[in-house]
């Protein structure tokens, strides 16, 4: 004679607390909307138990037989329930409960085949799925066919596309690297869809500076790019400022990104860098706050009454993403032919394309050589080169307006930059 089996008994238990999870959220959309539909939370129950015992039998007697027939009996039970179901109603009735009632039957089963952990989880996303209900709809019901279009262009980009590429270079300068170069083409295509969705759902002030400071920690470049190509779609009398502002935001994540990257290196470096980099970010604070308050100040009508258009364009970033190989290409191009330079020009050839890069090797140069107000006055400039470019993108793809914005605080900033970077 064998003795309990707690597990068995627990697992048991897991099964049944399922069926009541989803039978329990079943049973008040019942009572709620239809009142003579299929199932309750004791059926729901009997499922799950039905989906276990037929597991522990057909593991007992080795055979999958038993549970497939159990399955199969609850999927006629619960079909034929929905065909004299909808056959008595005039209005068509959907198939969520007799669905769920199938899985909730396998997710029983799935708790004694030894898989309880993702049975539970699945249970408790199938019942939050039952539940959202209307919040799920009224997402789907904002989706218009462009921004569904983008989604799948993205996905195709993102998991298709991406990891057929190379991830090496394919130049002979090893500066042309086409995997990360079309991972640079999702980063922007992403921020803009990301940007959007904000826009949408919180609307144009609370979406933008959101989308700006997570869009910062990734790319303050794509950010701008991303914002500027915005400026041509969103036509409310604060747009330019808002972007402005958001643009600007991103700026000053940047600051903060590149202070962590040195500092990770070399801490007397940070030092240096210190005050030039804090004084750049408050003077960029300043900025944005002014745009900000222009532009919800200017913003006559609210987010919900201005026509958002879905930004997402592939083609649009797959120039910017040939524009940044060929700056690249120039880059290595001048430290293989040019070297004698200086460390200044390499800073400002490096700096249009990318901070961090360049910050960390010059951080890594100033441990080694000792040389730290050299290596800072060369991020300096690295940091006033890639602002340069950043507000000729500016000029390039979004609107006079938001560039002439730009302009004023890329002057600023730039008058700033040098004097404190020749103190320091």
């Amino acid at each position: 004679m064998t003795g309990f089996d707690v597990t068995l008994a627990q697992n048991f238990l897991i099964a049944l607390l399922i069926g009541a999870l989803v039978g329990i959220e079943r049973e008040k959309h019942k009572n709620n909307n239809h009142p003579g539909s299929f199932a309750g939370v004791r059926t729901y129950i009997l499922f799950a138990q039905l989906g276990a015992v037929s597991a522990w039998l057909s593991v007992f007697l080795q055979t999958p037989w038993l549970f497939i027939a159990a399955l199969a009996a609850v999927s006629v039970i619960v079909l034929s329930s929905y065909y004299l179901e909808n056959k008595t109603n005039a209005v068509a009735l959907g198939l969520t409960s007799e669905l769920s009632a199938i899985t909730v039957c396998l997710l029983g089963g799935a708790v004694i085949f030894g898989f309880a952990e993702i049975a539970v989880s699945l249970a408790i996303l199938t019942s939050a799925i039952l539940a959202f209900r209307e919040p799920l709809h009224g997402l789907v019901s904002k989706i218009g066919a462009d921004d569904l279009y983008a989604g799948l262009k993205l996905l195709i980009a993102s998991f298709i596309v991406l990891p057929l590429l190379p991830n090496e270079a394919v130049d002979p300068w090893q500066a042309l690297n086409p995997y990360k170069l079309w991972l640079l083409v999702i980063l922007i295509s992403g921020l803009s869809l990301v940007g959007y969705i904000a826009v949408r759902f919180l609307g144009s002030v609370k979406g933008t500076m959101i989308t700006a400071l997570t869009g910062g920690l990734v790319s303050s470049t794509a950010m701008t790019l991303s914002f500027a190509r915005s400026s041509k779609i969103e036509t409310d009398s604060g747009a330019a400022n808002r972007l402005a502002a958001g643009i600007l935001v991103s700026w000053l994540v940047m600051f903060g990104r590149v202070l962590l990257i040195v500092t990770a290196v070399s801490v007397p470096l940070m030092q240096q860098l210190l005050w030039p980099l804090l004084g750049l970010a408050v003077l960029t604070a300043v900025f944005a706050l002014v745009f900000f308050l222009a532009g919800h100040r200017l913003q006559a009508v609210s987010a919900a009454d201005v026509p958002v258009k879905n930004p997402f364009s592939l083609w649009s970033a797959i120039q910017f993403a040939l524009l940044f190989a060929l700056v690249l290409l120039l880059v290595k191009l001048a430290e293989h032919y040019a070297p004698g330079q200086g460390l200044y020009w390499l800073a400002a050839l490096a700096g249009l394309t990318d901070v961090d890069a360049i910050s960390l090797s010059l951080a890594d140069y100033a441990g080694r050589s000792q040389t730290v107000e050299l290596a800072a006055t060369a991020i300096g400039i690295a940091i006033l080169s890639n602002s340069l470019v950043k507000t000729a993108m500016v000029w390039v793809v979004g609107t006079q307006t938001l560039a002439l914005r730009m302009t004023a605080a890329m002057f600023a900033l730039g008058l700033v930059g040098l004097l404190l970077f020749r103190v320091s």
